[in-house]
């Protein structure tokens, strides 16, 4: 079997979406990952919900000593502080979210479905938790990216045909980047445009339970 990405590697590839000026929230785990692979020249704004927007790249976890306890984002990681970074309250977070002042969110999921419903959050599974902003995030923001592994713990295909864990929002996912492959949902179409190095449109498939489009254009993800 090819070697799958790691979670650096998910994020940096994730961060490849980001357009300038965007303003984008990080969820927990994968996507927090994302503030430190921001492409030269591009230019966003991390938003965390507990209330921060425009801070800076995480710091290595071998510089925690010396961070500033103020300075953490949603998944309690320290980031650096940028110039221009500004703090305010939970309301005005979540007013920002539900105005639809986000031009994106990344978040993590239990299971994504062939039509682009999205599971992010459950009580008993080892890759989620309580729901957080998620709700939110996934109707509010103008584009949702989720970045994860492309199969749970067990084994078993977290893109599915219908999602069997409570859904966060339906069809709300526009992207999913994952340890093997990049697809797009379009109009309820879940269309292959990238694979991991040595992996094929059929490995990518077997470990997927919805019909794969392969894009044309098909390539590998660039490491």
């Amino acid at each position: 079997m090819p070697a799958r990405l790691t979670d650096v590697q998910i994020a940096a590839r994730v961060a490849r979406e980001f357009r300038d000026g965007d303003y984008i929230n990080l969820g927990v785990g994968i996507p927090n990952l994302c503030a430190s692979f921001v492409p030269a020249g591009v230019e966003v704004f991390p938003h965390a919900e507990h209330g921060v927007l425009g801070y800076g790249p995480l710091i290595p976890e071998a510089e925690w000593a010396e961070a500033d306890f103020d300075y953490v984002d949603a998944g309690l990681k320290f980031f650096r502080p940028r110039p221009g970074m500004a703090f305010f309250d939970m309301g005005e977070s979540f007013d920002m979210i539900r105005g639809r002042h986000l031009d994106a969110t990344v978040l993590g999921a239990v299971q994504v479905s062939g039509e682009g419903d999205l599971a992010n959050w459950t009580f008993g599974v080892p890759e989620s938790g309580g729901i957080g902003g998620s709700m939110d995030l996934a109707i509010g923001a103008r584009r949702v990216i989720v970045a994860m592994e492309h199969v749970s713990k067990k084994g078993e295909p977290k893109i599915v045909h219908r999602c069997r864990f409570p859904l966060t929002a339906p069809r709300c996912v526009h992207l999913i980047c994952t340890d093997i492959a990049v697809i797009e949902v379009s109009d309820a179409r879940l269309v292959l445009r990238e694979v991991a190095p040595g992996w094929t449109p059929e490995a990518v498939q077997a470990l997927t339970e919805p019909r794969l489009e392969t894009a044309s254009e098909l390539c590998e993800i660039a490491i």
